[in-house]
């Protein structure tokens, strides 16, 4: 369980900031960091993922407890010396932890990292999104490491056997 330290951490970060934002920023409030490019921004997102609704705050909710049991279940399962596996399932766990902590107990998320030009920005996220996202990510190529299991070859036939 080395690399489930993680987790807290970053739901702590991710509470620590969000907490930043709600008390000296005002709803829609945006401050350049770094021009246009960056800027701190912050919204309540009802939806999921990139403001994508599924539908009530409790069907979110649902969604990100049964993720969040999938999640656990992957770092139980997960073999000890799977370092790169262990880290970004603590990642995505974090992360997770982080949102579903704002959705119980404001039924929305607190976003406010905004990156983009002009009229051309990505959709505004917070510190769980980042940790999640590379988690993902993490997993992704963890996973496409991994050595694919070859399909058993046939015997062969016996000479004049028609097969």
């Amino acid at each position: 369980m080395i690399w489930l330290w993680l987790a807290p951490l970053i739901l702590a970060l991710d509470q620590a900031t969000k907490w930043l934002v709600a008390e000296r920023m005002a709803e829609y409030e945006s401050i350049p960091v770094l021009g246009d490019f960056f800027r701190l921004t912050f919204i309540h997102n009802r939806g999921a993922a990139f403001g994508i609704d599924v539908g009530s705050p409790l069907l979110h909710l649902l969604f990100s407890l049964v993720a969040l049991g999938a999640l656990g279940w992957m770092f139980y399962t997960a073999p000890p010396e799977a370092r790169l596996l262990r880290c970004s399932l603590s990642m995505v766990l974090g992360g997770a932890l982080g949102n579903i902590a704002d959705r119980v107990r404001l039924e929305k998320v607190i976003d406010f990292f905004d990156f983009g030009l002009g009229d051309w920005r990505w959709p505004v996220f917070n510190v769980a999104d980042t940790f999640v996202t590379i988690g993902i990510f993490l997993l992704f190529l963890t996973y496409s490491r991994q050595p694919q299991a070859q399909a058993p070859t046939p015997p062969p036939h016996p000479p004049g056997d028609p097969a």
